[in-house]
Parts: C-alpha cells; structure tokens; sequence
C-alpha cells in the first residue's frame, strides 16, 4: 500500500479536500442521472459504489475524526447502503500508513530519540493503519512488541473537522435547535480523548487488570517507559482479526467460547466497572492460536453514569417495557420524550421506541440467546428501514435521547454485529460469576 508523506492538518486544506470529495459525489449523482434517463431500470447501486469510494478516498487522506466518523457509521450496518459499510468498514484496520520519514520525526519530536535508540530493532513500515494511529513491529530485549503512533496534527483538528461534518449530520438525523450541540459535544469530547494515548495508557492497565479473570481472554501488557502522548507501546499480540476468524471457522464449540469471551468482556464492564470499551469493531480484537480472544486498544472508553444507567437497563425488563405508565415516565429520565413535545410526538416516539426496545433487548430475555438467529437481525434491519421510510419521522424534532445514548448505542451496535458474525451461542448472565 502506499504510504502517505503530508496529512493536511491546517483547517482551510481539510476543507479544501472535502470540497474536492464532494465535488466529484457530484459529478457521480450527473452520471446517474444521465444514465438513469436511458435505462430507467437503473439502481442506486452504482451510484453508491462510487460515492463510497470517492468519500473514503477523500476522508483516510485526512485521516483523524473525519476517518473516524466513516468508521463509526460502518458499524451500523442496518444504517448505510452496503457498498458504503463495505468500504468504511477499510478504515477500522486498512488505511494508508505514514512513511518513514513522517514515522521518526513523530519520535523524534516525542521522545528525543529516533526508535532505533530506543529499541533494538524496529520496522519503519506499518503492519497496521487505522484512523488516528498506526502500529509497528519493535523488538526489545528479545521481546516483540507493538508501537502505535499517532499521525501529526489529528488531536489538533478534531473540532473544525466535526464542524464540517456537523450540517451533514444535522440534516441526517433531523435535529433541530440548540439542544443538539450536547451530542456534537460528546462526540468531539471523546474524539480528544482518543488522542491522548497517555489516558489511553492508563485505561488499558486499568482494564486489564479489572477483566484478567475473564476466561478465554487475553491482552498485551503496556509499557509506560516506551509511551508518550502520541506514541504507546504494548506486546506484539500474534493472532487474526475477528473478521477473518469469523470467515475461516467452521467449528460452532469454539465460535461459542469465543462469543462468550466477548459476552462476559462486555456485560463485566457495562455492569461492574460501569465504564466500557465503547469501540467494538473487528479492528479491536484478534484470536490466538489458542483459540482465545485478545483485545486491544481502549482509547475510547465511555463512562456510564448512574442516572442513565438505572432507566437504560430497567428497560431491558419485560414488565417495565409493558408498563405504559412506568415505561412513559423511563421514557422522560432518559430523555427520549421531551417536556416541549406536542401529543403527536409524545404518541409517536412513544410507540417507536416501545418496537424497538422490544426488540432489542430481546438476548436479555432468556438465559441463553444464539447471535446466529437470522430472523433476530432481519426484524432489526425490518424495523429500521421501517423508519427510515417514515415520512412523519422527518417533520419530528430529532433530538432524542440523553448525550450517553450515542456511545452506548454504538457498544450494543458493534457487539451485537460481533456476536452474529461469529454466531455465537451464549449465557447471558454468566458474568456474575467473576464478581465474587
């Protein structure tokens, strides 16, 4: 793959390149159009294969929160048309990587030191490219180890790229008024802490520690005197993404335990640490030899208060869900229906998200669920393009949910598309038994 030798960084060139991306979207949407009048059977489908690829063309040149954004979104994958999950899904472990000369400048400016007076060899090209940081191969002591290093002026960007982002998402989601900025706010809040791979740090040994017990699961261990705040190094973990696990097993018994792994992993953090690895893409987790799941990267890690943890999971409980009263008022602790909305909206979003949540919360209805169900995860994709569809929907104040709802969400989202991709059954509550 090539490597990259500037990344735009000042915010006039940022700009200057989604301009760029969206002046060829428009030339995609003529072609279509043009097409469209000679062949009136034509689908969308091209046309969202080129947008696609012009987009993500566009956003890993720069890289950072832009790229971050696409790699968010590729979790979803209810939410996007395909030709755009399968291409945004390249940003959670397939980038262009830095080049060398950008690699030693970035240690050099960090440590004093080019890597090779730190370690006692070093691979100056990158295994692994993603949206805000790359890795490397480094050996120390005899010792593998992985060197991730942050690409130059991503933390710095971060706010002028979401502001470029945020009319888009405006228009997306329908939101209106002021009160949308709390979840453009939170976002960008955990955009920034991503970029400190010294909180990074700490977060990583802080988890490690907490999760160790967790059977069939596995992590490097972090070295502080070899990380800055652009720059955190770890044990080189040997193993295949869970993407490709999934692909090549055929083996229901180990799909089972691994599933497990991730289950306990999560359902431990959620419910113990009350604070989650809110970023669970295939990118973040590999499988050994040994047939056990190793997770990596905890740069972003959502604190879970307990005034959005109480009602989030007493709606996992049927009675609570079928309660019209006590259902309305979880409804209003979590922000969901407003003191502001009309009958129409309080009606309406009442009943979506009573269908939703039905839904949704379904694993946490039996002490066993199997993520391979098919029908689970067609009524889901049944039931958003339901909305999607809604003419009402977009004439409603879009603002809906209290600012934790979209890290939470994301978690639920990427792990329940990691379960099913592994069509793992599990237990449920099987994590209960590492709390004593």
């Amino acid at each position: 793959m090539k490597t990259i030798d500037h990344i735009p960084t000042t915010k006039i060139e940022r700009a200057s390149k989604l301009v760029t991306t969206g002046a060829k979207i428009g030339v995609n949407y003529l072609k279509y159009y043009g097409e469209k009048i000679v062949n009136s059977d034509l689908t969308r489908d091209k046309l969202n294969e080129d947008n696609a690829e012009d987009i993500y063309d566009g956003l890993k040149k720069l890289k950072g929160s832009a790229l971050k954004v696409a790699q968010m979104l590729s979790m979803d994958k209810n939410f996007l048309p395909q030709a755009y999950v399968e291409k945004f899904s390249l940003s959670q472990f397939s980038v262009p990587p830095l080049s060398s000369p950008l690699v030693l400048k970035t240690f050099k400016a960090n440590f004093g030191k080019t890597p090779y007076e730190i370690f006692d060899e070093f691979n100056a090209n990158s295994v692994n490219a993603a949206s805000i940081g790359q890795v490397h191969l480094a050996v120390k002591d005899n010792k593998k180890l992985a060197v991730k290093i942050q690409y130059p002026g991503v933390a710095n960007s971060i706010s002028s790229d979401l502001a470029m982002v945020k009319p888009i998402a405006i228009r997306m989601f329908n939101l209106q008024g002021k009160d949308s900025d709390k979840y453009f706010k939170e976002v960008e809040d955990k955009l920034i802490e991503e970029t400190d791979y010294l909180l990074e740090l700490k977060q990583s040994v802080e988890v490690v520690a907490a999760c160790k017990q967790i059977e069939n699961l596995t992590f490097p261990e972090y070295y502080p005197e070899y990380s800055s705040s652009k720059i955190i190094t770890m044990d080189w973990m040997t193993g295949i993404h869970l993407s490709e696990f999934t692909q090549i097993n055929s083996d229901q018994e180990t799909a089972d335990k691994i599933g497990q792994a991730l289950w306990d992993f999560y359902m431990y953090q959620i419910h113990v640490l009350k604070k989650v690895h809110a970023d669970p893409h295939p990118g973040n987790f590999m499988v050994n030899k040994e047939n056990k799941l190793i997770a990596i990267d905890f740069g972003c890690m959502k604190k879970i208060p307990n005034d959005f943890y109480n009602p989030y999971f007493e709606l996992i409980d049927e009675n609570v869900i079928n309660d019209p009263k006590i259902f309305n008022a979880k409804l209003f602790e979590l922000e969901i229906l407003r003191t502001d909305d009309s009958k129409e909206e309080i009606s309406y979003f009442t009943e979506m998200f009573y269908d939703l949540l039905s839904l949704f919360t379904k694993p946490f209805q039996e002490e066993s669920f199997d993520f391979s169900d098919e029908t689970f995860f067609e009524n889901i994709a049944k039931l958003g393009e339901r909305f999607s569809k809604d003419s009402n929907l977009r004439k409603m104040n879009g603002n809906r949910g209290s600012k934790h709802f979209i890290y939470m969400n994301r978690t639920f989202f990427g792990l329940y598309n990691l379960m099913f991709d592994l069509k793992a059954k599990i237990v449920v509550n099987q994590y209960k038994k590492y709390l004593s």
